[in-house]
């Protein structure tokens, strides 16, 4: 026999939630490179806006390279958002990703004005 739970409707509060505010923080060292990564990749997006689109492709291919070296070495379980697939698969993507751009960035010849 099993003893069944009752349903709610709330949804149960994360031990890292803070109450006050309603607001969760990244509960793993893999979230925190999570948001340096995004903050990497912003720069990048925003260095491609405004000024030489070469050096900002680059800061985004290392932003994805370095999001792959952390995925490497951490375990599953710190790892966070950077944990999507399995472990492989993750570093191959962001690593292939990040490494073709750089790539391109290099190769691709400047274009007459």
């Amino acid at each position: 026999m099993t003893v069944e739970q009752p349903v709610t409707d709330a949804a149960p509060t994360p031990p890292d939630a803070d109450p006050e505010h309603g607001r969760r923080y990244p509960s793993t060292i893999g979230g925190i490179f999570y948001l340096v990564v995004l903050a990497v990749t912003g720069v990048g997006i925003g260095i491609v806006a405004t000024g030489d689109w070469r050096v900002g492709i680059r800061w985004v291919a290392g932003g994805l390279i370095l999001a792959s070296l952390v995925r490497l070495v951490l375990p599953t379980r710190e790892a966070g958002m950077l944990a999507v697939r399995h472990r492989a698969v993750d570093c191959v993507m962001l690593a292939g990703v990040g490494v073709v751009l750089l790539f391109l960035a290099s190769t691709i010849p400047n274009q007459p004005v």
